[in-house]
């Protein structure tokens, strides 16, 4: 299926028919960080209709693209609005000390920022990983969801699940 970059009868069609999806997708992932990024269900999947416009024309023969593509493009909005969020308060006029800076542990937005810069890393090595990573901590796909989507085991997933998140853990040190 292909997207155009002009809006019409087929791209609302695309829409209507993944509409439903699109919504869980984004509900599953802002059930866990809807206060750190402060887009609510709604917010997010127009944002992601917005993108795919962007994005011109998109081939998506089968659904597995279109769930990989959706949770890459959530994952990008999510990252976008975390960053301006930031670079605003960073431009609020409020002095922050180093001491300030390095006195917890990191926040929930630093997690998504550092996560997303190590999936850039962990993309030159295998690239499944991060489609694993994306479907299931920005899309919040199960393990049974994403298995479906690339074709392959429950066990598979769960193996590179493991993998990613030691590679992760690795990176984020």
């Amino acid at each position: 299926m292909s997207l155009p970059h002009e809006p019409d009868a087929s791209l609302d069609q695309f829409f209507a028919l993944h509409y439903k999806e699109l919504r869980q997708l984004a509900h599953r992932r802002l059930r866990r960080s809807e206060r750190i990024t402060l887009l609510d269900t709604t917010s997010l999947v127009h944002e992601s209709y917005l993108r795919f416009l962007k994005a011109r024309r998109i081939s998506m023969s089968d659904h597995t693209q279109f769930v990989c593509f959706a949770a890459r493009v959530m994952r990008s909005i999510i990252v976008d609005f975390v960053r301006a969020r930031r670079a605003e308060c960073r431009g609020s006029g409020e002095r922050a000390t180093l001491h300030d800076e390095i006195a917890g542990p990191p926040s929930p937005e630093d997690e998504i920022i550092r996560v997303n810069d190590a999936l850039h890393a962990l993309a030159k090595v295998d690239g499944r990983l991060v489609k694993v990573v994306e479907m299931r901590y920005f899309g919040g796909l199960e393990e049974r969801e994403i298995a479906e989507s690339l074709g392959v085991t429950d066990r598979t997933v769960r193996r590179d699940w493991e993998k990613a998140r030691l590679m992760l853990s690795l990176a984020l040190q």
